[in-house]
Parts: structure tokens; sequence; C-alpha cells
């Protein structure tokens, strides 16, 4: 889930932090800098973890401040793909859901990634997995199935999802200028800088409630047979 980068930069240290431990000041200034933002190809910042390099501080002219040239390591959140991590359902719709880990809320599960037969119940704004029908079975049929029997997936929910795949989102740039003539709708929300995929379609995936008791059930089943 977690992985340590190699970066290289230059770091001033202003006056007033002259008679601190530069390596301590510099690794400050440099969690200011990479913190908690995406790097992209590489991942979400969490902290710096430690470094590596530390040249002499050097004086520019007309510049009261020290410059050093650095090397450090940042420790960066880039799950790898087939990873399972657990974090909590943030919101749903027609397309899919979308999970939260606490510090990264930009975790999507398509419809197509759910477990068959999943139908979205618009009432609710849930989906639900009718576990105890035949997987191809269409959704006119899943909505006429007994509540009793649908498994929901509700929203705050502990939910076990495996990484599929993820994508860097680079918007930069920002939006045409008008005077170039180019129109630019403000209503259209920016994607996320980073993005992972995931699916709960397998074995022991999704809600951890829909999986309670499975292996104290297996285990008494595996007594009964010794006996």
């Amino acid at each position: 889930m977690f992985i340590l980068t190699e970066i290289r930069d230059t770091v001033a240290l202003q006056p007033h932090t002259f008679g601190f431990e530069p390596t301590e000041v510099i690794a400050r200034e440099l969690n200011k800098k990479y913190a908690n933002r995406i790097l992209q190809d590489i991942g979400l910042v969490i902290s710096v973890f430690d470094l590596t390099k530390c040249g002499e501080g050097k004086v520019r002219y007309g510049d009261g401040c020290l410059w050093y040239k650095v090397e450090f390591r940042l420790a960066v959140f880039r799950p790898f793909i087939s990873e399972v991590l657990i974090g909590k359902v943030k919101s749903q719709d027609e397309d899919g859901i979308r999970v939260t880990l606490t510090f990264f809320d930009e975790v999507h599960i398509d419809k197509s990634q759910l477990p068959a037969p999943c139908a979205f119940d618009s009432s609710r704004q849930k989906f639900f997995w009718a576990a105890q029908m035949e997987p191809d079975t269409k959704r006119t049929e899943l909505m006429d199935s007994p509540f009793q029997e649908r498994l929901y997936i509700e929203l705050d929910a502990p939910i076990r999802f495996r990484v599929e795949g993820d994508e860097f989102y680079d918007d930069e740039p920002g939006p045409p200028k008008a005077a170039q003539g180019a129109k630019y709708d403000l209503t259209v929300s920016k994607r996320p800088p980073y993005r992972i995929f995931a699916s709960i379609a397998g074995q022991g995936m999704g809600p951890l409630e829909w999986w309670a008791g499975v292996g104290q059930a297996d285990e008494q089943n595996n007594e009964q047979m010794d006996e």
C-alpha cells in the first residue's frame, strides 16, 4: 500500500532558522511542500521518510537564505494491483460506489465490478446483492426479489475491495482563456488528480458484514464431519 520514492530538490533555509539543526528544518520544509500532495505517476505523498544526502548550505548573491541541495525519500500511498484493502462506503449512485480510506477518498468501484447479480435500488439509493439468485438474473427480476433476501451495501459500512488499477490526471494548465474564444463550463467538476479503480466481485469481497461468521460456520462443519 505504501512505497518509498527518491526525490532531489533544493531547499532554502530562512535566517531565523540558522540556530536549529539544518536536517530537521529541511525535513520540515520538504513536508510543507510535498505532504498530502499528488505526484504524477507516483502517488499520494504521506510525508518525508528520511534524507539520504544533504550538501553544504550556500548563500546566493542578494539572498540571505542558505540553499541546500538534498536527496530524500518520500513515503507514498500507491497500492499495487490485486492488493486487498478495507475502507468505508462514502457514496453510491447508478454508476457505482465510492470508497474512502479516511486519508484518501478517490476509490471507485464501477457497477461492473460488483458481485453478480447486483442491482441499484433507486428508492434507497443503494446497491444490493441477491446472493440466492443466478448470476445472469435480469434487473427486473432482482427488483421483484424479497427484501429479506437482499444484501444491501450500506453507507459508512466497512468494505473489503481489490485494487484493479489507477489513473493520474493533470489539469494544472487550467481552463481555456475566454479571450481565445474557448468556452468553459464552471458547473463541470474537475477530475481528481489520482483515482483508484477497485472490485468487490469475488469470495470474501464486499461489506465485512456479508462474511461475518463464515469462518466460524466452516469450522463447525469441519468439526461435525470429523465426528
